[in-house]
């Protein structure tokens, strides 16, 4: 359809912008995922899950750098991907995986004294911006395109299989 030829590309280009930035300049990008590790680990109590967690709770800056760089080359790549209309699904719902920390990272802080009003206002608009393009991302990725899904696929061949076994 023409629509979602059209459609794909202009939704898949702010993936395409904001991982390729990342990748390019994951400066800034690190010190908000490192504000965003920051407030997991805090939730995340020492020891947990046989402590297999707690030499990830302080990443050099080196470290956090690099996972900023191949989280942006990932959400580019994947944003590619769903603009050409290759895998637009798989596309998809890797964009929304790959979006969900970014909700994280950006969470308003409460019961803590935060940043002055202009950085809670921009914090404000990346966690919307975020959980908006997660959405359509899940939206696109159950795009069926129009043509029936797996489940409808398997019930319609049992009941062929059923109707055929009389």
């Amino acid at each position: 359809m023409l629509l979602r030829r059209i459609a794909r590309p202009l939704f898949a280009s702010w993936f395409v912008s904001e991982g390729y930035d990342a990748a390019r300049r994951p400066e800034v990008h690190a010190e908000r995922a490192r504000a965003g590790l920051e407030r997991v680990v805090r939730l995340v109590p020492p020891g947990a899950l046989g402590g297999a967690l707690d030499r990830y709770r302080h990443p050099t800056t080196a470290q956090l750098v690099t996972l900023v760089r191949a989280h942006g080359a990932a959400t580019a790549a994947a944003g590619v991907l769903l603009a050409a209309g290759k895998a637009p699904r798989t596309a998809a719902l890797a964009l929304a995986a790959l979006t969900a920390p970014l909700i994280l990272a950006n969470l308003p802080l409460r019961g803590r004294p935060g940043p002055d009003k202009e950085a809670r206002r921009d914090r404000k608009d990346r966690l919307v911006r975020a959980v908006a393009f997660t959405g359509g991302a899940l939206l696109a990725g159950a795009d069926y395109e129009g043509r029936p899904g797996v489940a409808w696929r398997v019930a319609k061949a049992r009941e062929e299989h059923a109707s055929a076994a009389q």
